[in-house]
């Protein structure tokens, strides 16, 4: 996603990224085309497949049966709710203006939008189409952080942490790091969501998991997954949607998409089988949780670098994913004792976190136009820990605060009958048979 306004940035040269994010028009000398809009296309529906059915399936597959509907519904109501909200202020809050905390509200609605029109960050595809690639975003980032709360958080009370969440961390996130706000005129480097997906859908959900406290029968009883088959087919759905996720962000059909997604692929790779070996050694068999989990670490750190290195970059954090995230799902979690139900900081947070780290330190400026450590730019990678600095610290301390409101209207929690009775049941009034 980065790389849409890095190849704008490209093209403006010396008057800077500020002046370039204008309100969106139809910029002299700029033409939509056709490969660029047919490639867009298909990238948003690729990005739209992560949340429903993948997401939906990843997650559903790793709970217990009584709270598969449920968990399936939390990734349903955020494409409607969150679709809707961006249509609305979301998008024009982070990609129209230039200011340097947040948009404005010129798109209201998308008021003013044509058929003709572009955004400066994408200026070869049609701006109705840039807008509804970001909403992708969007809604899967939202979607995520029900993964840390899942089996014990009451629908309404995801509903409204939801909303306030898109609107306070979400939206301020995204222009900062993508709409030509202070993250990006420092040159934070995040190509496809290390920052603004991943990191801060993983801290939303580490401190949800802390405020909710940890579920019934955590470390006592067996809060096994009810059907692997469904998560590792919510796997394979994630995996190919991530090729439109990171190769999308290069904004065009070109070769910029396609070793962002060789980089994706080998990072998927590399952290399905280090994961394994890791539990191999360890436990004497490489579990399928642990092979999909690896494979998710990997996609999910390689985001924010995919577009700024090169493809054996992505084998290289690949194995690192996979042996950091393990280490955060399994030592981490358990040294502090929290309920992370399905590991969206382990995996998300962390992953997010190091792949952000790391684009500083293998950016490679023949592909993305920056160098990193490697290259002799020691400073990128100090850019790099700012951008993480910031963003953690603005999702915990926000995302706090939105829980503690939001309980105030709504329990954020089931009572204990009904999360023992299932949330499928007391949430929805359906179950599997």
């Amino acid at each position: 996603m980065a790389g849409l306004l890095r190849r704008a940035a490209a093209m403006a040269a010396p008057i800077g990224l500020v002046s370039i994010m204008a309100s969106p028009a139809k910029a002299a000398g700029s033409e939509i085309n056709a490969a660029d809009t047919a490639w867009m296309i298909v990238a948003t529906a690729l990005v739209l497949m992560m949340t429903i059915p993948g997401l939906a399936l990843f997650y559903s597959g790793m709970v217990r049966k009584k709270n598969v509907l449920a968990t399936m519904a939390q990734s349903l109501a955020a494409v409607a709710l969150i679709s809707i909200l961006w249509v609305a202020f979301g998008y024009s809050l982070c990609f129209v203006g230039d200011g340097p905390w947040i948009g404005t509200l010129d798109r209201w609605f998308l008021a003013g939008m044509t058929m003709d029109s572009i955004n400066p960050a994408a200026k070869t595809i049609p701006e109705a189409l840039f807008m509804l690639y970001q909403m992708t975003f969007a809604i899967i980032t939202v979607a995520l952080v029900a993964g840390s709360v899942a089996d014990r958080m009451r629908f309404s009370a995801y509903l409204l942490f939801s909303v306030a969440w898109f609107i306070f961390v979400y939206i301020p996130l995204a222009h900062w790091v993508w709409g030509g706000g202070f993250l990006n005129s420092m040159g934070v480097l995040d190509f496809a969501g290390g920052l603004v997906v991943h990191l801060s859908a993983g801290t939303g959900g580490l401190v949800a998991a802390k405020v909710m406290g940890r579920r019934h029968g955590y470390g006592t009883e067996n809060l096994s997954p009810f059907d692997l088959s469904l998560a590792v087919m919510g796997t394979g759905l994630l995996w190919v949607g991530w090729f439109g996720f990171n190769g999308g962000s290069a904004g065009a059909a070109n070769s910029h998409a396609v070793m962002a997604i060789i980089a994706t692929h080998l990072a998927a790779c590399a952290g399905a089988l280090t994961w394994g070996a890791i539990e191999w050694s360890t436990r004497r068999k490489p579990s399928v949780l642990g092979m999909i989990s690896g494979a998710v670490a990997g996609l999910g750190t390689i985001t924010p670098a995919s577009g700024f290195v090169a493809p054996w970059h992505g084998i290289v954090i690949g194995i690192i994913a996979g042996a950091v995230c393990y280490w955060a799902c399994t030592w981490l979690k358990h040294r502090f004792n929290y309920d992370d139900s399905l590991d969206v900081f382990g995996v998300h947070g962390i992953g997010g976190l190091t792949g952000t780290l790391l684009a500083g330190v293998f950016a490679t400026s023949a592909i993305g136009g920056t160098a990193g450590l490697f290259e002799g730019h020691p400073q990128q990678l100090l850019i790099q820990v700012y951008g993480v600095a910031v963003t953690f610290v603005w999702s915990a301390g926000v995302s706090f605060i939105l829980l503690k409101l939001v309980g105030l209207f709504v329990p954020l929690r089931v009572s204990r009958e009904h999360e023992l009775e299932g949330l499928d049941i007391s949430q929805h009034g359906e179950a599997l048979q």
